[in-house]
């Protein structure tokens, strides 16, 4: 089994909100080390090249290139648990900066 961790970029076939279908799409590991290691299961963040529209909880990816995407993109607001099984592969991993961006992006739509 391939571990993850938390700002790898992994391909994934992702459902709509709706529940219309699905798409395979990049998306990022939120989900810590701990979590990863002791569930079969990661928690993820869709990935979208839709960068015109940003919305709450959403974050520009700066390094987007260094990260393996192959267009400019941004990480959703848009948080789904899945299988590790379901990961396809591993495309990249954001920049530290980036990814303290999204975590303090996220952060602001969420509340523990």
């Amino acid at each position: 089994m391939t571990s993850y961790k938390p700002g790898d970029i992994v391909l994934v076939e992702f459902a709509f909100t709706d529940g219309t279908g699905s798409k395979r799409r990049p998306a990022l590991i939120v989900s810590s080390d701990i979590y990863n290691k002791n569930r079969q299961e990661v928690i993820v963040a869709a990935i979208t090249s839709n960068i015109a529209r940003v919305l709450l909880g959403d974050t520009r990816i700066n390094d987007w290139e260094e990260a393996g995407l192959i267009y400019p993109s941004l990480v959703t607001g848009i948080i789904r648990t899945i299988k590790s099984s379901m990961i396809d592969r591993k495309l990249g991993a954001l920049t530290k900066k980036d990814f303290q961006r999204v975590q303090e992006t996220i952060g602001k739509a969420v509340q523990f």
